[in-house]
């Protein structure tokens, strides 16, 4: 193979980006890939919930001037934590990834439902800090930059406990975390759990020992909330007041706020608790939003406050192939207390828009990839790459070289993709690839973890399609559909994907009509509902040898 220049949004470096494959590895070429949705577009003066499609759950946010930057979750996914601008609040790009270098951190041999929980940004004096935890593999840490593109700093580790920590800068430069961890005393039920609060030197950039019990437990004890989590403090004149969600990340999820006037308390709950929450609503409306919660605030210039948070869009029940994604909404305050709905109240799919200066949004509701490098920083992969290359940018083509690492292991598949970011969208690319040993395979992945995804594409002498929604099936699926192949020439692959129901099809190059692969398939079992939640489909090209 011939290297021609280009990184994988310069994050990918080591993935993609090395010399040639030796003359025995079984290589995949992809030509292109396109994304077609049946993505909804607002009236004008509104906009469409939600604002971040897809798998992008967790969202932290800060303003700086007119701009404003947003972080969200990516657990074990590689390059991880995108960084997303906008000037409007509606329209969202992403223009870099905080954990874009391999020697940051680890992820090695950990499941995609660990690594990156739930960071939080913010701004003080020319400086961007995310606080973040990632699970095993290695804690809590913070990081910096001077441009939230990046480059941001190699991570620091802090000295305590629990996740979801969120940093908060008094005027004077003093600094908090406030995190979730283990209540003071025995815990008294699953999902007992308590917000701290601890100060940090941001100079030495280290915990200062002593710490505050700032909440045990959630608004209502007596109710026995559960995973009081996702804090964030602000200063609103003479108060403070703490944003935390509780219920769960699930179907009760909520939103609730709490004040004092010191920063380390004593808190004070809402008395409309909760100020955000979808778990009272019937469950049988029209275009449900669910899950709805960890939250995060910011005030606009002109002092009106708006904020992001979770949710969910379930085809049936609480399944979703796109997983929890980013929503926003105005916050209104009233008698000194913010609110994101009123009790009762659905989310708005179509608001109205705040009157910002407009921006530029990522090319979501349909895009074309031509593999002409460098590509953008939507790309993702599992894990983080070691030292031998899985693909490079060469003529045009990504050219993925097969590995014996199924999807259904703890290794790093040969695999890179983009987010599902609609329930109606069709993933197509164009495959050159000749299977060499009994087991070689290219094709199309919808991944969502490692025991839920769908894998199409070529063997010898067949097109097939394999489905995992089970531990107890084999690491690269079980076979659900097959036609037979003539020829060893290049073949177009579609995955089009309809709710809980996806259809592949395929025709030879140059051919016009699409051929199905067997009948529509039941993908509801690769719901997030039934992958622990967390993750949402990622789709893109993925090539597997066993080796000789």
């Amino acid at each position: 193979m011939r290297f021609k220049a280009g990184l994988l949004a310069g994050s990918l470096v080591l993935a993609g980006l090395a010399q040639s494959a030796a003359a025995r590895d079984t290589v995949a070429s992809f030509d292109w890939m396109t994304y077609e949705s049946d993505g909804a577009s607002a009236p004008a003066g509104r906009y469409a919930n939600p604002v971040i499609p897809g798998f992008h759950p967790d969202p932290s946010i800060v303003r700086v001037g007119r701009d404003f930057y947003a972080v969200t979750s990516t657990f074990s996914f590689y390059p991880g934590l995108p960084i997303l601008h906008s000037t409007d609040l509606v329209n969202w790009r992403i223009i870099g990834n905080a954990i874009d270098r391999p020697g940051m951190l680890d992820f090695s041999g950990i499941g995609t439902n660990r690594g990156l929980f739930a960071p939080a940004i913010t701004h003080h004096d020319g400086r961007f800090w995310i606080v973040n935890t990632c699970i095993e593999c290695g804690g809590n840490f913070v990081i910096t930059a001077d441009d939230p593109a990046g480059p941001w700093s190699d991570p620091v580790w802090l000295d305590f406990g629990g996740i979801d920590p969120s940093l908060h800068f008094e005027p004077d430069g003093t600094a908090w975390i406030v995190y979730n961890d283990a209540p003071p005393g025995p815990q008294e039920y699953e999902g007992h759990r308590a917000l701290w609060l601890q100060q940090f030197d941001p100079v030495a950039m280290r915990m200062l020992p002593k710490r505050v019990l700032v909440r045990d437990k959630g608004v209502d004890p007596s109710k026995k909330p559960i995973w009081a989590e996702g804090p964030h403090i602000y200063k609103v004149g003479d108060w403070y007041y703490l944003l935390t969600a509780e219920g769960g990340t699930a179907d009760q999820h909520s939103q609730t706020i709490y004040r004092s006037r010191a920063v380390t308390g004593p808190y004070e709950p809402g008395p409309n608790n909760p100020i955000l929450t979808q778990r009272d609503l019937p469950a049988g409306r029209p275009e449900r939003i669910e899950a709805t919660g960890h939250a995060d605030m910011v005030q606009l210039e002109d002092g009106s406050w708006w904020g992001v948070f979770l949710a969910t869009r379930p085809f049936a029940g609480q399944s979703t192939l796109m997983g929890r994604e980013t929503f926003l909404l105005p916050v209104t305050w009233k008698d000194g207390w913010p609110r994101f709905l009123e009790k009762g109240a659905p989310v708005p799919l179509t608001p109205a828009a705040p009157k910002l200066p407009a921006s530029t949004r990522g090319a979501w509701e349909s895009w074309r990839e031509e593999f002409i490098a460098p590509l953008s920083n939507e790309w993702l992969a599992l894990r983080t790459p070691s030292a031998k290359p899985q693909w490079e940018v060469s003529d045009g083509a990504l050219e993925v070289i097969a590995g014996p690492a199924a999807p259904g292991g703890m290794a790093r598949p040969a695999f890179t993709g983009r987010r599902l970011r609609h329930h109606k969208a069709a993933f197509t690319t164009r495959l050159s690839f000749t299977p060499e040993r009994r087991g070689d395979f290219a094709g199309l992945l919808a991944f969502m973890d490692e025991s839920h995804f769908l894998a199409a594409g070529k063997e010898a002498g067949r097109i097939v399609v394999r489905l995992r929604s089970s531990a107890s099936d084999w690491a690269g699926g079980r076979e659900v559909a097959s036609v037979p192949l003539t020829g060893d020439g290049p073949v177009e692959l579609k995955l089009a994907l309809n709710g809980g129901t996806a259809t592949v099809f395929w025709r030879q190059d140059g051919g016009s009509t699409w051929q199905p692969v067997g009948g529509a398939i039941n993908v509801e079992p690769l719901a997030s509902v039934h992958a622990g939640l967390f993750t949402g489909l990622v789709v893109g090209p993925y090539a597997y040898s066993p080796g000789p």
